[in-house]
């Protein structure tokens, strides 16, 4: 239409003959009502950038004129008081008000206006008087509820919004209708019991909400608050009789997981489980987020649920069964607690899966695992690496996989002598994956072997490059061990004191404690007095924490800290330490004290933010 119109003016001859009288009314009055509209957004536009400049009169004219000019809009009216109330025009407004109120009471949201109005003029009662006359005169529309409370929310006024959602929601007969608005209310105003209330109530109203509302949970209510959930939702399920609505027990499961009570989880679970008659699959997650966070007993208890429950047509029944085997070793050789029986009965566990799952590359992972049980838990290093040879020489086994059960062979082969073994699987692990991580886990392994065997130069020149890896270990370990040479390389006219250090530590690598602890007293006796004291002292202290004598490794840890305040290995023993007082000497406070020293006085150490986090979790801090 338009375009007719664009081409009439552009050529009114060939149009002025053809068209009738009608038709020339239509497109008069169609241009003028365009030419209306665009007078009108002009002038909205110009009004806004009155009232934003502070032109405060200019604004107030033309507010009025739109206003007329829609008589159902009452944002126009609004501006226009307003603006009139910044001149402090008081009794003009109120007289504008008034008439407007008298022409259209149900415009709830100008008695809100009217109450700013009159509070200004610091007649509070009356402007309380106004904002409940404005509840009063809802209805049951939808929309005006909410503009109302919005306007409300706008000043601040909390308890208003909810008295309107209150009155709107009994207006309209629906008690959950403003549930999700109301929760929200509640948690500005910081008052957890009713909000709680009402988002559970939203998600009854609207079961979709179930998610959202667990964000808002879990962003704004601590731990104990959480209880008030937990205690809400109990009772909702047991009001709930014939066990219809699957909502609020999922919800209550997902509160245990916070509260990190995942036993309690794990139960809820199981009833859900046999409920819905599901595969298992909530129940497998929760025994992942109940290993990852160490609570290996109920991680064990969920993985053999669906091992037993599920039996092996299900299809998580191999993974749980992996799951719950990884998760038994973790339990054991987290910590060093175990014993000699503990490592047999999970040496058994192990060789039952194999031979129900076969020797395949799907269990590949496994092997590896079984592998590294008997080379670094039962001393059989010759099974680690028949397991490991054989595996090696299967077909399909994928690369990475296969790359990694190289590493641990190289490394079991280290252990019993066999050098030459150990740095070529090395070196093929390093040329297959030359720009990855196991490529740099691999370069890293190969440079410290050399460093055991006395080629320092080379170790160190290959430690200066790794110390860019994008992989964080790797870049710390590389960094301590080039530091190490540095520091100690130039000390002496001879290597032999660096060389007797890098013997001992190669037999600490190969689990010969007692030699370690022989190679390096001899060198205490060689060189009495030398700079490598500090390192000696550490290396023994981490073999004490291997053979889980922690009551030794933790004075020598002290006498470190306390004998020399300029080793390179002062923030790993403040580190070490504090681990052993947290974790096996059951004394927390010692901990909080030591990892705070350690962030404050040490700021500099790569160990500086994690010692913060874990003081923050000793002291009970709530972290995200």
């Amino acid at each position: 239409m338009l375009a007719i119109i664009r081409d009439q003016f552009a050529h009114p001859k060939r149009y002025y003959y053809s068209m009738t009288l009608p038709t020339m009314r239509y497109l008069l009055i169609l241009l003028v009502g365009l030419l209306c509209t665009g007078l009108f957004a002009q002038n909205n536009r110009l009004a806004q950038k009155y009232y934003q400049d502070g032109e405060y009169e200019k604004a107030a004219q033309l507010y009025l004129e739109l206003s007329e000019g829609s008589q159902n809009n009452d944002f126009f009216y609004s501006r226009y008081v307003t603006s009139l109330m910044k001149l402090e025009r008081y009794d003009e407004a109120e007289s504008a008000l008034k008439k407007k109120l008298r022409r259209q009471p149900e415009a709830v949201k100008l008695y809100v206006i009217y109450g700013q109005l009159l509070e200004d003029q610091g007649r509070g009662d009356e402007a309380e008087e106004k904002y409940r006359e404005a509840i009063q005169q809802l209805g049951s529309d939808q929309y005006q509820i909410t503009q109302l409370a919005n306007a409300f929310m706008q000043q601040t006024k909390y308890e208003l919004a909810i008295a309107t959602y209150e009155r709107g929601a009994e207006m309209i007969g629906d008690d959950l209708v403003f549930s999700y608005n109301l929760g929200d209310l509640y948690r500005r105003k910081g008052d957890p019991e009713p909000m709680i209330t009402n988002y559970l109530n939203a998600v009854e109203a609207m079961p979709k909400r179930a998610k959202q509302v667990r964000t808002i949970f879990q962003r704004y209510l601590s731990k104990e608050e959480l209880k008030l959930v937990q205690k809400e939702l109990y009772a909702r399920i047991q009001a709930d009789t014939e066990g219809k609505d699957d909502i609020f027990p999922s919800m209550l499961s997902w509160v245990f997981v916070q509260r990190k009570d995942y036993a309690a989880a794990l139960r809820q679970d199981k009833a859900l489980d046999r409920r819905l008659d599901e595969n298992g699959n909530r129940i497998y997650q929760l025994g992942q987020l109940a290993a990852n966070d160490r609570d290996y007993g109920t991680a064990i208890k969920a993985f053999d649920y669906i091992v037993e429950e599920k039996g092996p047509t299900s299809t998580l029944y191999l993974d749980a069964k992996r799951e719950g085997l990884v998760t038994r070793r973790r339990s054991l050789t987290d910590g060093y607690d175990y014993s000699q029986e503990d490592l047999r009965i999970l040496e058994t566990a192990y060789d039952d899966f194999l031979a129900e799952f076969g020797n395949n590359p799907a269990v590949a992972p496994i092997v590896i695992q079984l592998a590294e049980l008997e080379a670094l838990y039962l001393n059989d290093t010759r099974r680690a690496i028949n397991l490991l040879d054989g595996l090696i020489q299967q077909a399909g086994v994928p690369p990475r996989i296969l790359a990694e059960a190289k590493l641990s062979l190289a490394d079991y082969y280290l252990i019993t002598g066999d050098i030459w073994e150990a740095t070529l699987l090395y070196s093929q692990v390093d040329k297959a994956f030359k720009e990855d991580l196991l490529g740099h886990e691999a370069r890293f392994r190969n440079a410290r072997l050399s460093y055991f065997r006395g080629d320092f130069e080379w170790a160190q020149s290959q430690f200066d490059v790794l110390k860019a890896s994008t992989s964080k270990l790797i870049a710390n370990d590389a960094l301590d061990l080039s530091v190490f040479i540095i520091d100690n390389l130039g000390l002496d006219t001879t290597t032999l004191a660096m060389q007797t250090y890098a013997d001992a530590e190669l037999l600490v690598f190969q689990n010969r404690f007692d030699e370690a602890f022989a190679k390096m007293d001899s060198l205490v006796a060689a060189f009495p007095g030398h700079d490598l004291e500090d390192d000696i002292f550490y290396l023994k202290a981490d073999i004490h924490r291997r053979k889980r004598e922690y009551d030794l490794a933790a004075t020598i840890y002290e006498k470190i800290i306390a004998d020399y305040p300029e080793s390179i290995r002062l923030d790993n023993s403040i580190w070490n330490l504090a681990q052993l007082f947290e974790n096996q000497l059951d004394d927390k406070v010692r901990a909080q004290e030591l990892y705070e020293t350690l962030f404050i006085d040490y700021s500099n150490s790569i160990l500086a933010v994690e010692a913060r986090k874990k003081y923050r979790e000793l002291r009970g801090d709530e972290l995200q």
